[in-house]
């Protein structure tokens, strides 16, 4: 359109490689950001190209690593995003593939924090119109929590395209590791139905968390001579998961295959990979880096790219389409 300035994109170094990447898919220019450190830990960010009368893309994700820790990132981010609005930016649009606290979304005790809510006005605070993640643990939470639009992506069309391809229609069930993540597992079992064209079984493990301890009851559904897809949004520890896989496996269930959107940390990536339980890994790189799997855990770990994913949903924002279609299957086209 004539007259409209080019969007800018900035990535922080910490997300820098994911983030040229999402840039690349979307049909962008990095914009150049330098980043100045100081003694006691201060930080300086600027844009190196001006963005005064530009729509902003700031792309930043919320994991956790010894060099970056997730709340110098989460910083970082609403420094950046104040500092745009300051340089004469427009809009600003904040890309986090992976939203760290959003899975403490209500109140279980008495005095408990609602972090899904700080997250929101920490982000509206700084000047983000939009936000953009994948797979947060509760997005209805993140609606209720945000007043400016909240675009939720999912890897599940992908994940589901994966496992269609390799393994047999006629015997596949899909797993929630807890009650929580039901609706999940539905909507994971409906996609996957769909992309085979046969029916697909829904199976749920109970489990309960105290105090911070967790302990398990039985499953709902028979896994007995199927291939059991595990779901979840992440995989912190893995614990979850590796209970649900030995009930299943248990339980007579030829093979056990778990899909996780995020691994934020490595040693629960490494626990799901080591299992004997387990058959197959299936992630994204959501949270930045490659993962070099534990010693012979051979071709256990396949991890899928988002951004073709996120750069297809930052085109379609700038193109004026909908990002419904990126919702229900994958890979999409262009004509969508």
């Amino acid at each position: 359109m004539s007259g409209v300035q080019e969007p800018s994109f900035l990535a922080l170094s910490e997300s820098g490689s994911l983030g040229a990447a999402v840039c690349h898919e979307a049909g962008l220019s990095v914009t150049p950001l330098e980043e100045r450190s100081f003694a006691g830990g201060e930080f300086k960010l600027r844009p190196l190209h001006s963005v005064r009368g530009r729509c902003a893309f700031v792309f930043q994700t919320l994991t956790s690593t010894s060099s970056a820790p997730v709340a110098d990132r989460l910083v970082r981010l609403l420094f950046l995003l104040n500092g745009l609005r300051d340089a004469g930016a427009t809009r600003c649009i904040a890309v986090i593939p992976y939203l760290a606290y959003a899975r403490k979304e209500r109140r279980t005790q008495l005095r408990d924090p609602v972090h899904t809510r700080y997250i929101a006005q920490l982000l509206e605070s700084s000047g983000a119109d939009q936000v953009i993640c994948l797979d947060v643990h509760n997005p209805a939470a993140l609606d209720n929590a945000f007043r400016v639009p909240f675009d939720h992506l999912t890897a599940l069309p992908m994940i589901a395209d994966h496992f269609a391809r390799h393994l047999p229609a006629e015997r596949l069930a899909v797993a929630s590791p807890d009650v929580g993540g039901i609706k999940r597992a539905q909507i994971f079992r409906e996609l996957l139905a769909a992309r085979v064209q046969c029916a697909v079984q829904l199976i749920f493990a109970e489990k309960r968390r105290a105090s911070g301890i967790v302990s398990s009851g039985g499953l709902v559904g028979d896994p007995a001579g199927m291939h059991v897809i595990i779901i979840d949004d992440l995989c912190a520890t893995g614990g979850t998961v590796l209970s649900a896989a030995g009930m299943c496996r248990s339980a007579g269930a030829l093979a056990v295959h778990v899909g996780v959107s995020h691994a934020p940390l490595a040693a629960g990536l490494d626990n799901l990979l080591a299992a004997e339980s387990i058959s197959q890994v299936v992630t994204t790189d959501s949270v930045g880096g490659a993962h070099q799997p534990v010693a012979g855990a051979g071709y256990k770990l396949v991890t899928l790219p988002i951004a073709p994913l996120i750069g297809q949903a930052l085109r379609r924002i700038l193109d004026g389409k909908p990002l419904a279609p990126l919702l229900t299957c994958w890979p999409v086209s262009s004509s969508h």
